[in-house]
């Protein structure tokens, strides 16, 4: 299984740095999905969630408000204006959930990509 270096900073710090099966973006064009050896690009984020497959199958969430995504063909880097990471196993998940709304929902782009961002961090809520 071919894995890639996902990079999400924010300027207050790293919110994830390691390794990722795909990396599915909330794009300024729409929702899109990179897997290793993806065609290098450039593009703006939108208010949305980035979804992380790990390489142990696992799921990791990180809402954001908005941001830009450099794609390689071994690495992507997120340089996000703020985000907070979501997984299964973290003990704070449901503090972590209403931190996402909140920051979502303080956005200030359209409020489509708002409402459609909050329905995915209520979905992880459900799914726990």
């Amino acid at each position: 299984m071919k894995l890639m270096k996902l990079e999400i900073a924010t300027p207050g710090g790293v919110i994830y740095d390691g390794e990722a099966r795909m990396v599915t973006l909330p794009g300024s064009e729409g929702e899109f999905g990179v897997l290793p050896d993806h065609a290098t690009l450039v593009s703006l984020l939108s208010t949305g969630v980035i979804s992380i497959d790990m390489p142990d199958a696992q799921k990791v969430e990180v809402a954001i408000n908005s941001g830009y995504v450099k794609v390689n063909e071994s690495k992507v880097t997120c340089l996000v204006d703020d985000a907070v990471a979501i997984s299964a196993g973290d003990n704070d998940i449901s503090r972590k959930i209403d931190e996402a709304k909140k920051l979502l929902e303080s956005a200030q782009n359209s409020n489509t990509a708002i409402a459609a961002a909050v329905g995915k961090i209520e979905h992880i809520r459900k799914s726990i």
